[in-house]
């Protein structure tokens, strides 16, 4: 998979830029708030249905307009396909070579990429709902389905959270079951989807950092023993059924999917707690390189890979590490840093140069 040609017009703080990236390494370098990180959205906006930064459609319309416009040419399988979106306040309007689309399905697997970026590192030291909120994302990725029953649990959700706040008692057990019912549904198949990514992430840590420690990432939901659909969905039944008093009282569904967490460990220990900055990076980018390995499993071709400030996420070696690893892949592969590092630029071939200021994007070469 590739993108071969990128056009943004009054995306953040991008006015317009038009730009023929690489087809493997893309570097752009400039000063912090210059716009690197808002065209590795703007890239990564059109193959997803939100943004890894934000959820507010405004915020990614320059100010003083009212649209933002993003287009994409991409081949995929031998097969170019043009891909447009416009964002507004109202939201966002997507054409697949010039014929509008409605679904996400419609949108999926068109254009896949993996962001790693500081806010992911954060997600190690941070509360539950940051990696929550990579989970779903991760897992749609290669899902198509889970986005469906991830929507219809949120609804179920929001309905049983409204009769809680009102003491409206009639009807809560009927959707209590069903939220016991689409529950499940969203616990298997992120219980499938993290079997999958723990199997690859200690191959990709050994890669990056080098060393002998053993990683490991595990989702274990409260209250859940099963991993097949029926019998998680009884477990529900008894999780709900036992929080009922808290949630009547607190007017709000207390436990379940939408409360559940990761572990992340270090040689069985909690990465948090016993893990160093330089280890908790390493983790988290070993994480992005096991999803992209599957997602290249399940479409049969890998995905483009975003990497936001590079400068300062990884040391001297681990970035050796990593750039050498991916030069032995077939990777589009897009990086920010603060500076042209020579470096870098040593041990990626063939990379196409880009400095970016005040939202625009010079060419400077290969």
């Amino acid at each position: 998979m590739r993108l071969c040609s990128l056009a943004v017009v009054d995306f953040r703080n991008l006015s317009s830029v038009h730009i023929k990236p690489g087809n493997r390494f893309n570097l752009l370098y400039g000063l912090n708030g210059q716009g690197k990180t808002n065209l590795l959205e703007a890239i990564y906006l059109l193959g997803s249905p939100r943004s890894f930064r934000t959820t507010r459609l405004p915020e990614l319309v320059r100010h003083g307009e009212r649209q933002a416009h993003i287009l994409g040419t991409v081949e995929s399988g031998g097969v170019h396909n043009s891909l447009k979106l416009k964002l507004e306040s109202a939201g966002r309007k997507v054409e697949v070579d010039g014929k509008a689309i409605h679904k996400a399905s419609e949108l999926h697997g068109r254009l896949n990429a993996v962001i790693f970026s500081p806010d992911d590192t954060g997600m190690v030291r941070m509360g539950p709902e940051s990696r929550r909120r990579y989970l779903d994302r991760a897992v749609y990725m290669g899902d198509i389905g889970y986005l469906h029953c991830w929507h219809s649990y949120q609804r179920i959700l929001k309905q049983r959270n409204h009769l809680l706040k009102n003491s409206d008692r009639a009807g809560l057990d009927v959707w209590t079951e069903k939220l016991a019912e689409t529950g499940a549904e969203v616990i298997e198949r992120r219980l499938e989807f993290i079997a999958v990514l723990d199997k690859k992430l200690q191959m990709y840590y050994a890669t990056i950092a080098g060393g002998s420690e053993t990683s490991r990432i595990s989702y274990q939901p409260d209250g859940v023993q099963s991993a097949d659909k029926e019998h998680i969905r009884e477990e529900l039944l008894e999780l709900f059924k036992r929080h009922q008093r808290s949630d009547e009282r607190y007017g709000t569904t207390t436990a379940g999917p939408h409360r559940d967490d990761l572990n992340f460990t270090m040689d069985e220990r909690p990465l948090k707690a016993f893990g160093s900055q330089g280890q908790q990076k390493s983790f988290v980018l070993a994480l992005k390189m096991a999803e992209m390995d599957n997602l290249q499993d399940i479409f049969c071709e890998a995905p483009l890979l975003l990497l936001d400030d590079m400068s300062s996420e990884l040391d001297a070696q681990r970035n050796n590490n990593l750039m050498e690893f991916l030069t032995t892949r077939e990777i589009q592969v897009f990086i920010t840093t603060t500076e042209r590092s020579s470096a870098l630029l040593a041990t990626a071939p063939h990379c196409a140069v880009f400095h970016v200021e005040d939202g625009n994007l010079t060419f400077e070469g290969s």
